[in-house]
This record gives C-alpha cells, sequence and structure tokens, in this order.
C-alpha cells in the first residue's frame, strides 16, 4: 500500500479526480480494517447503554485507574496550533468554508457531521470545496459577488462523521450485507487527498472527532491514523485531532482518551448542546433525572459547570487544549435585540477563559470579535496551559439543573425539533431559528427531552401533565401555524412525532431520517 500515489497537486480537483482507483483502495484498505471494529464497538455502546437502562449510573473506570493516576502528557502540538483561542464551524459548503477561513478566527472547522444534511452530492461537494481550500484556489461566484480566499486565513480542521452513521453510496469492499462507515469515507477521502498538501502549506491533516464514548474509540482512531500515516508516508504525529466531548459516557474517560491518542492530540473540546443531549439519552430510563427548559440549563451551574471545570483540569494536567463550548447566537437586525444576544455571547466567553479554557467556539462570523476580545482581554499568551483545576468528582458529573419544565419550553423543543429535520430533509443542516443557529445537536435536544417528559408523564409548571397525546396535539398546532410550509414539512413532522413518542428513544434522529434525504433534497 505504500506505493499509493495520494494527492498533492498545486490545483484543486476535478470530481473526476476524487474517487480514483488509489482513492478507492485507500478507503478500501480502511473500511477492510476498521469497519468490523467499529460495528464491535456499537455493540459495546447498546450493551453499556443496556446497563444504564437496568439502574447502573457512569463512573469512572476502576481498570484505567493507573493512567489518571500516572503522571504523562500527550505530544506539543505543532506552533501553528499553540494559539486556537476563537474557532468558528459551519458546514463543508464552499461559502461557509471560504467565510469560516476568511472570518478572522484561528480555526475553522469544516463539518460533514451536525451541521451538514449528508447528500451524496452534498458530500463530495464539500470534499471538492475542501481540496481546493487546502491549496488556496476555492472559490464562489454568485449574482451577487465573487467569494475568495484572503491570503491570511484561519487553520483548517475537518469533522467527519461519526462512527454511528453510515456512507450508503460507497459499496463495502467487504460485501453484500456489509456498511461503509460514514466516519472512515470523510476521513479517509479528506486525507488521502489532502494530507501532502496541507503539510506542504504549512499545516496538517487537523481533524476534530465527534460523539465518541469511550477511551475504545480513540483507541480505534488512533490506529486509523497510525495506518494512514504508514501508507500515505507521513511522520507520526502528521495528523492531529480534537476530541469533542459531548457524551455523558466520555466525560468519564477524558484522561484515557487523551492517552490512546496521545501522538496525535490536539486536546478535548466541551461539546456542549450534544452533551445535554447525551445526558438525556444516557439516563433516559430514570425518572429523578429530569432537565428543565433548555434556556434553563447553562454552563455555570450543576453538571456542566462541573463538565467544563473537569476537562480544563484533565487537559491542561496532561498539556492539551481546553477548548470551550459553542455560542449558538446569531446577529440579528433588531439593535436592542442583537446587543442583548451579543451581551449573552461576551458573558459565556468571559466565563470560559476565567475558567481556564484555551479557546472557543462561535457558529457565525459576526460573534467572531466578541469572543476575540474577551479571549484577548485576559488571555495575554497563546493558552493559558498553566491554568490548573481539579477534576471533578463523580456526583458533581451527575448532578443535573433545577427549574421548571413548562408548556413553552415543551412548544419550543417540538417547533425547533420540526423546523429544523424539515430543513434536513431539503439538504440543509444548519438552521436560524429565532435568534439561534441550530444544528443536529440541538434538534437532538429538543426531540430527547420531549420522549423523556412524556415517557415519564412529567408535570409541567401549570400542573399539567406530558403525555403522548398532549404531544401529539400541540405538534400539530405548531406545524399548523409555521409559515411558509416548506415541501418536506409533514415529512419532518411525522418523523419527529414518532421519534418523540416512540416505545424506546432512538440513538440519533439522523439515522432514519438519512433514509429519507435523498427523495426529499431531489
Amino acid at each position: 500500500m505504500n506505493s499509493l500515489r495520494h494527492s498533492s497537486t498545486p490545483g484543486a480537483l476535478a470530481p473526476s479526480e476524487m474517487l480514483t482507483a488509489d482513492a478507492r483502495r485507500f478507503l478500501d484498505l480502511l473500511i477492510t480494517r476498521f469497519a468490523p471494529r467499529i460495528a464491535e464497538l456499537l455493540a459495546a455502546r447498546v450493551e453499556r447503554q443496556a446497563r444504564f437502562d437496568a439502574g447502573e449510573l457512569p463512573d469512572f473506570l476502576p481498570d484505567t485507574r493507573a493512567i489518571r493516576d500516572a503522571d504523562w502528557t500527550v505530544s506539543p502540538v505543532p506552533d501553528t496550533l499553540r494559539d486556537r483561542r476563537v474557532e468558528i464551524t459551519g458546514p463543508a459548503e464552499p461559502k461557509m468554508i471560504i467565510n469560516g477561513l476568511n472570518s478572522g478566527a484561528r480555526v475553522y472547522m469544516a463539518d460533514f457531521e451536525d451541521s451538514l444534511a449528508p447528500s451524496w452530492s452534498a458530500v463530495l461537494a464539500g470534499h471538492l470545496a475542501l481540496s481546493a481550500a487546502v491549496r488556496g484556489t476555492l472559490t464562489l461566484s454568485t449574482p451577487e459577488r465573487t467569494y475568495r480566499l484572503n491570503p491570511d486565513r484561519a487553520a483548517l480542521f475537518v469533522r467527519p462523521r461519526g462512527l454511528h452513521l453510515v456512507e450508503r453510496h460507497y459499496p463495502s469492499p467487504l460485501g453484500a450485507g456489509a456498511v461503509t462507515p460514514a466516519a472512515l469515507f470523510d476521513f479517509g477521502l479528506y486525507c488521502f487527498h489532502n494530507a501532502r498538501a496541507a503539510v506542504d502549506h504549512g499545516a496538517g491533516p487537523w481533524f476534530y472527532l465527534p460523539k465518541l464514548q469511550s477511551h475504545l474509540e480513540a483507541r480505534l482512531w488512533a490506529e486509523v491514523f497510525a495506518l494512514t500515516e504508514a501508507t500515505l508516508d507521513l511522520p507520526t504525529g502528521t495528523i492531529r485531532a480534537t476530541v469533542l466531548i459531548e457524551t455523558l459516557p466520555a466525560a468519564f474517560e477524558m484522561d484515557e482518551i487523551l492517552w490512546e491518542l496521545r501522538s496525535w492530540s490536539a486536546g478535548l473540546n466541551c461539546g456542549r448542546w450534544d452533551y445535554i443531549f447525551s445526558t438525556i439519552k444516557t439516563l433516559r430510563a430514570h425518572p429523578t433525572q429530569l432537565l428543565p427548559d433548555r434556556d434553563q440549563v447553562g454552563m455555570d451551574r450543576a453538571f456542566l459547570a462541573a463538565y467544563a471545570r473537569h476537562l480544563v483540569g484533565v487537559c491542561h494536567r496532561r498539556g492539551a487544549h481546553a477548548m470551550g463550548g459553542m455560542a449558538a447566537q446569531i446577529p440579528l437586525r433588531d439593535p436592542v435585540a442583537n446587543e442583548a444576544a451579543l451581551a449573552r455571547v461576551r458573558a459565556d466567553k468571559l466565563r470560559e477563559v476565567a475558567l481556564g479554557h484555551d479557546g472557543t467556539w462561535v457558529a457565525h462570523p459576526g460573534l467572531v470579535k466578541v469572543a476575540l476580545e474577551a479571549f484577548d482581554a485576559h488571555m495575554p499568551g497563546p493558552n493559558q496551559l498553566h491554568v490548573q483545576q481539579p477534576r471533578a468528582e463523580r456526583s458533581a458529573l451527575l448532578t443535573l439543573h433545577e427549574g421548571k419544565r413548562t408548556e413553552a419550553g415543551l412548544r419550543r423543543n417540538l417547533r425547533v425539533g420540526i423546523l429544523y429535520l424539515e430543513a434536513w430533509l431539503r439538504g440543509v443542516g444548519c438552521v436560524p431559528i429565532d435568534g439561534l443557529m441550530e444544528d443536529a445537536a440541538t434538534a437532538e435536544i429538543s426531540r430527547a427531552q420531549v420522549w423523556q417528559w412524556q415517557r415519564w408523564r412529567v408535570p409541567l409548571a401549570d400542573g399539567s401533565t406530558v403525555t403522548p397525546e398532549r404531544v401529539a396535539s400541540l405538534l400539530a398546532e405548531e406545524v399548523a401555524g409555521i409559515e411558509p410550509r416548506g415541501p418536506a414539512l409533514d415529512t419532518a413532522a411525522t418523523l419527529f412525532l414518532s421519534l418523540c413518542t416512540g416505545d424506546t428513544l432512538a440513538d440519533f434522529l439522523t439515522i432514519p431520517a438519512y433514509t429519507l434525504l435523498t427523495k426529499e433534497s431531489s
């Protein structure tokens, strides 16, 4: 396999060059070697969730105590990644890639996961755009203007899809009945075409890894990285990855995740929205573990505050970056409402920099300046690896927020879920709704919370009870009030209702939605 001729051309790739014979051989190598392991890891997730459903609660692993107690650090990051004070993310689409790289942020993360609806055309178009971005040649012409990359631009990270998703348009080399993990497809196609070109341009193949639930999943990625570097003749550690800690089980394995990826680590990130969703999903069978309305679940209290502090403590002890969470606000036309939104962003970023985070995320270029001001004022150096925080106790990581559950919160969950899913089925993976940029993670919070409330017949602040029948009635009212009606609205409403009131809580809404995506987006 060392004879593979991976892409190193100076210009952008043509569509016919994406899935060449050599590219397919590399993808097939990764799939053949690791797809069976991914299937085993997904089965282990199911077994672990069954234990949680039977009454067990997440805890630190006794078998890995030696790793947590030992003194060790990850490999230092390249100099170009020492300062990541503000990062921006968006779908792997040409306009967003250009705007993100030109935004003034230190890092732009091109997303194939929560903010991209992965139709085959969108996935391939994303990879084509990234090949041009790596080489500095990406442009986009619209009737209004032509978009070009600035000479001085953000470092590029790529987020492949999670281990739970498949790419049904690329047949598995393992034969009939086997599936192609979308994570391996996205990672492999990007790395094959762009790893060498990125290095030649003074950067590297840098990634964000989503939705890991254990250090064994991090170990899988470490083996993927090692095989990729050996096959493509790259020095060990050329690939770098930041792991999003966005599942409750992973919060108890932060040290172990960094240990597995220590040669390739670029730190950990507080993936706060998916983390809230995962907490609901993990504790779904525990009727005493209920969150209040989403707008009362803040990062300054309860399990979220403990999680953020724990992440800073673990990362800095190991010499790794501790990245803060996403500000989902977007600029608003109303000046009073806009200033209120910016004030919330400012307060969030000041909290993060005071806690010791080395950087943070925003969802919109209009928020970069606010986030930069907060970090520039309180982080004079490139990072805060010297700031120490105590690691959290198990009880703190499991102490949920207190607060009210209201009909307004229930309606908001239904509205956000329907509107987001309708857009997703049309091929749009991130949507501005009521002043926030909503993506798959926030839609997951919405439907998981509705499911949990109706499953346990939760009383609301007005004394009424959440039942499947009431959810269906309120959903119908919300659908009737949506104008204009998108072409996939009825399909989205039907699917969302089934996800909110089914006998069991489905793992991810994007799995059943994926089967409808091609039809609805055609």
